[in-house]
């Protein structure tokens, strides 16, 4: 019976997705002058593993593509070449090329062969090129040989002498001995023989237990931490024996003393000298084996288990909060003890609810991590000096969140170093340092995660930004605008103040995006500039999606849930600060600002028990830079909902973010604000500008 290998494919491809992380991080500290032996190494057992795992599921052009780049990684860490710059640079892109390559084999996809050979000879031409000898001390030089044994005892040849017996589980975890043995003989000459020892009657014979074992010399100048990582992925199913060889004499002797070798079309194959572009590593399938049982404490689980598991908490969170409401108007001794088990069982359901959610909580580095190579590279590319600061990178979202904040980042970084980073020379002549800095911050705030995109550059001309939108006729000159109001045009859709616009930005495609991104998130952006001295964007994000802070609001009958990190403050209404507008709308003033007012009941066609603002209240919400009131009959309490979709069983509606089930049994919709005020302006109010302030 074979092993089926595909159950692991996915497996590998994840492994192989963050170790490639892990080689471009190493791989930039290279580029910026940390040569360490230890990053070498790091770079080269990911291009080692993967072309094992690659190997092993017969993807074959990832395997002899990273054999290549292996072989030079390999001459990178014995010193035989010394790093340079374009050897880095080839290798990032060889990273990049492995990542494709994986993304397109994943997908069942044509991999790119045209640019991947490209790639291969730019190995080949630099591994042709005479090497020189690294300043540093070898990565893992050869030790230097045991010296002749007394005058007139034969000269030394070094070597190893390995004995291996698998374990009865080697070939179940996807391992193959044949390959290792090939593996050891791209290390140096092999002098194999076969021990049967073991082997018993064909009828006895399981064929998922290897019954042979090995007895192999391997002849020359070689690493003991060389030979080892051959048997990497095998070391703990076998029997392994290492042992330094005492020269060419013992050898001898040791090999005739063996049992002569068994001549069998596998070992013939296991002793073949393996072709150039042949994969040449243990399988990594017993690793991807492991990962799926149990590795060092943890286990990989899909994320549509976990959302099964919080739905089902968050179904009984709300039936625990009926059963409350049942037994409050409840008397009696029986009653009390009721609804002291009722206490004492939500406060387990709360913890219940928050280890479930810590489940889904990844640290941000996730996302940051991919930025020194966008900051690096794109730098290179516009000819500007820039130093990436990241801090609170262990700041953990909902893997949720995290997905979605991805792109609107790179945007935002990429914003930076193209308009708020200036050239060197324009940098020295302002007084500033060569050097551009670019900060990534997040950290925790108010049950919220904050994260800050900081650049020290020119700033946003503000007066730039007022023209551009003069000209395009967003705003007229009988408006005063506040400063964040001028900056908040940015996000207006094609706004755009750059001068050429070129392939990294220019054409007013992106901030608008970046704004509906995050308000679809739940969260909030904020713009800070100071001109001359650099600029912060500070987004807001709910720590998860599944899960909102809310204030319940009340609306005749209908009860609606107001996301709190909307909500500005609420008042109540004096009639003096009200006005009417044309077109039949009011707006209330606001200190110095002119708010419209939004009325829920004729929003969504309800009865409410006030039409009259004084005898109801006005919540000031507070989205996309503008701010409304709500016009609400009365508040209620503030408490967490779990968000349920209303487009999974109905459809999508503009002002509703979703539902949610209330102690009481009923239902609360969720009011989506950044909707709201679009759906309460119409295509007349849309330009409608704010009076000045009396």
């Amino acid at each position: 019976m074979s092993l089926d290998l595909t159950q692991f494919h996915e497996i590998f491809f994840e492994e192989s997705f963050e170790a490639l992380d892990s080689m471009e991080a190493a791989l930039l500290k290279l580029s910026a002058g940390e040569v360490d032996a230890e990053l070498i190494n790091t770079i080269f057992r990911v291009a080692h593993s993967i072309k094992g795992g690659a190997a092993t599921f017969a993807f074959t052009e990832v395997a002899a593509f990273t054999h290549v780049l292996e072989t030079l990684l390999d001459q990178l860490r014995s010193g035989k070449r010394q790093v340079r710059p374009e050897i880095v640079d080839v290798l990032l892109r060889s990273g990049d090329a492995m990542r494709a390559m994986l993304l397109a084999t994943q997908h069942k996809e044509a991999i790119d062969s045209a640019g991947v050979a490209k790639l291969r000879a730019e190995l080949d031409r630099i591994m042709g090129e005479a090497g020189t000898a690294a300043a540093a001390p070898s990565v893992a030089a050869a030790p230097a040989p045991a010296a002749a044994a007394k005058a007139g005892a034969p000269a030394a040849t070094p070597g190893w002498r390995i004995q291996f017996i698998p374990g009865v589980d080697l070939l179940r975890h996807g391992n193959d001995p044949l390959r290792i043995i090939r593996e050891l003989s791209s290390l140096g000459k092999v002098r194999v023989s076969v021990d049967a020892a073991r082997v018993t009657s064909l009828s006895t014979i399981d064929p998922e237990v290897c019954v042979l074992g090995w007895k192999i010399e391997l002849l020359g100048e070689i690493d003991r931490a060389a030979v080892q990582n051959v048997f990497e992925w095998a070391e703990t199913e076998c029997e392994l024996s290492i042992e330094r060889m005492g020269g060419e004499a013992t050898a001898a002797a040791q090999s005739a003393a063996m049992p002569a070798p068994t001549s069998t079309p596998a070992t013939e194959a296991a002793t073949a000298a393996p072709h150039a572009d042949e994969p040449q590593h243990p399988p990594r399938a017993e690793s991807a084996a492991r990962t799926a049982n149990a590795d060092g404490g943890s286990i990989r689980v899909s994320i549509e288990k976990i959302d099964e598991l919080l739905n089902s908490v968050g179904e009984l969170v709300i039936t625990q909060s009926v059963l409350s409401q049942l037994a409050a108007p409840l008397e009696g001794r029986e009653a009390g003890e009721l609804r002291s088990a009722l206490a004492q069982l939500e406060r387990h359901m709360r913890a219940l609810q928050e280890s479930v959610m810590r489940v889904r909580m990844l640290p941000i580095s996730f996302v940051f991590n991919r930025f020194p190579r966008l900051v690096r590279d794109l730098g290179q590319r516009l000819g500007k000096k820039i130093e990436l600061k990241v801090t609170g990178d262990s700041t953990e979202l909902d893997k949720t969140v995290l997905e979605k904040i991805g792109d609107p980042l790179v945007h935002l970084v990429r914003n930076s170093i193209d308009h708020g980073i200036e050239m060197p020379d324009v940098r020295v002549a302002a007084g500033k340092t060569e050097h551009g800095t670019i900060s990534l911050h997040a950290y925790h705030k108010g049950g919220n995660v904050i994260v800050e995109v900081t650049d020290d550059g020119g700033g946003l001309r503000k007066d730039k930004i007022l023209k551009k939108a003069l000209e395009r006729g967003l705003v007229t000159n009988e408006v005063e605008l506040s400063e964040e109001r001028i900056l908040n045009l940015i996000f207006a859709p094609g706004f755009s103040t750059a001068d050429v616009v070129s392939d990294v930005s220019g054409r007013g495609v992106g901030m608008d995006v970046v704004r509906r991104n995050i308000n679809e998130l739940g969260g909030h952006i904020q713009i800070f500039s100071t001109q001359g001295q650099g600029s912060t964007i500070r987004i807001r994000l709910p720590l998860t999606l599944a899960i909102l802070d809310g204030q319940l609001a009340r609306v005749g009958k209908e009860v609606y849930v107001v996301p709190i990190v909307s909500i500005v403050e609420t008042i109540q209404v004096t009639r003096e600060r009200v006005n009417a507008v044309a077109g039949g709308g009011q707006v209330f003033r606001l200190r110095d600002d002119y708010l419209p007012i939004v009325r829920l009941h004729s929003l969504f066609d309800i009865d409410p028990d006030h039409t009259d603002l004084l005898d109801g209240l006005l919540m000031i919400v507070e989205a996309d830079g503008k701010r409304v009131g709500l016009f609400v009959d009365e508040l209620m309490s503030q408490q967490q909902v779990v968000i349920k979709s209303l487009e999974t069983n109905f459809k999508q509606v503009m002002g509703l973010a979703g539902a949610t089930m209330l102690g009481d049994g009923r239902v609360a919709l969720i009011l989506d604000i950044p909707g709201i005020i679009t759906r309460f302006q119409s295509p007349q109010e849309r330009g409608l500008q704010t009076p000045r302030a009396a």
